[in-house]
């Protein structure tokens, strides 16, 4: 060490600030490190020395020694209390490794054969291998856990030797309740499904937005060129208040175009509540389904419709398909009956036979579900406009319109 010459806190100084021409170097070996760190110590009296003293002192052991503040004052620590410094050796057997990388091979070999069964039947394998047929590599592997087993097969040398693809595992969604709804026959419980309008040469076609009432089959139909995130929002937004009553639930199949966190939002902040379709109970959204069929499918069938007539349908909707169907299109009505063993049974009679708004207007005070600024008036004059065949033929020559302009628009463009 070629620093003997500094003897003075002001030589530490000059030293430390760089004024100082010495060269110096310190040996990696612990031991002599504690030593030369033991004996600057002594040296400077750094017990006596004032707090300004000891800190050019420190940073002098810090920038020969390297080691951190910290270390050193455990070592000034350790020489006030000792009277001396010396390396403390703490070597650590550790645990000894009872399954090699052999037998981590053996394991995923076993693994491979066998298409990775459980670790209850690997391990049988693994005593069978070593008692049965007498095969002494498994001597080790025969005696292993059934919780240890699977921690091997973590490891890396059986990750290096071997690699497994397993199907991804859906995942639950806890947006929305699983539940059938219960109106208790009060409007405003809607039931809502997709139509897709069929696929020609891998390109989509648009998407029908199918809503019924559950008690008054009140019904909004709205086309959309998608149904991601873009288009879906702004078209549940539409069909919410399109519905002359207030919209108390909200419930659907379990596809992801309804069930995600943005639609979740969009219902929360209407204070609407959101249920979902259970598994295997096939009715629970046996009505959205229906219409799909006796109405969607009936107006505009199955062929492929480009997505970019979405604007133009959609305006069909709401011109002419949506009053059609709410004020001039009867629907039968059911009607629960109980029998002596507790089975229900739903008839549909005649003479329950009615229009959604009709069957709107004969709920027990009815007035009292409309949306605020609404009345029965107003929607009188919207009902009785027009006769239930003048508004079909309407319909009718609207939608011979819509396609026969969607067939020569396609003409052109091929």
């Amino acid at each position: 060490m070629n620093v003997d010459k500094l003897n003075t806190i002001d030589q530490l100084t000059d030293f430390l600030d760089g004024t100082q021409p010495i060269a110096f170097g310190l040996a990696s070996n612990k031991a002599e490190r504690y030593q030369w760190v033991q004996q600057n110590i002594a040296r400077f009296h750094y017990r006596d020395l004032d707090k300004a003293d000891k800190s050019i002192v420190m940073r002098y052991l810090m920038k020969v020694s390297g080691y951190s503040r910290a270390q050193l004052k455990r070592l000034i620590k350790q020489y006030r209390d000792t009277g001396h410094l010396r390396p403390r050796q703490r070597t650590v057997a550790g645990f000894t490794r009872r399954y090699t990388d052999v037998d981590i091979r053996l394991l995923a070999a076993m693994d491979e054969r066998h298409d990775t069964p459980s670790g209850p039947m690997i391990k049988k394998l693994c005593e069978r291998a070593y008692t049965v047929f007498a095969q002494p590599e498994y001597e080790r592997l025969a005696n292993i856990s059934v919780a240890h087993l699977y921690t091997l097969r973590k490891s890396i040398p059986y990750t290096q030797g071997r690699q497994t693809y397993s199907k991804t595992k859906p995942r639950a969604s806890h947006i929305a309740v699983r539940c059938k709804p219960q109106p208790n026959g009060q409007p405003g419980y809607i039931r809502i499904d997709s139509v897709h309008q069929g696929d020609l040469d891998r390109q989509k076609g648009v998407y029908h937005i199918n809503a019924t009432d559950e008690v008054t089959q009140f019904e909004v139909v709205i086309t959309v060129e998608r149904i991601s995130e873009r288009y879906l929002i702004p078209a549940l937004e539409t069909l919410l208040d399109t519905f002359p009553f207030v919209v108390i639930n909200f419930h659907s199949d379990n596809g992801s175009e309804y069930i995600n966190k943005r639609v979740a939002e969009l219902l929360q902040k209407l204070l609407i509540e959101f249920t979902k379709s259970r598994s295997r109970q096939t009715n629970d959204n046996a009505l959205a389904e229906s219409k799909n069929g006796s109405v969607v499918r009936k107006v505009f069938g199955y062929s492929h419709i480009p997505q970019r007539w979405a604007p133009l349908i959609n305006r069909f909707n709401q011109q002419h398909l949506n009053p059609y169907l709410n004020y001039h299109r009867p629907c039968f009505f059911p009607r629960t009956a109980t029998d002596s063993k507790g089975k229900q049974r739903k008839k549909y009679r005649y003479e329950d036979m009615m229009t959604p708004y009709d069957k709107l207007k004969s709920l027990p005070d009815a007035n009292e579900y409309l949306k605020p600024g609404l009345s029965f008036e107003i929607l009188d004059a919207i009902a009785f406009h027009i006769s239930d065949n003048e508004a079909a033929e309407q319909l009718q020559k609207a939608r011979r319109l819509l396609f026969n302009t969607i067939h020569e628009q396609e003409k052109i463009r091929a």
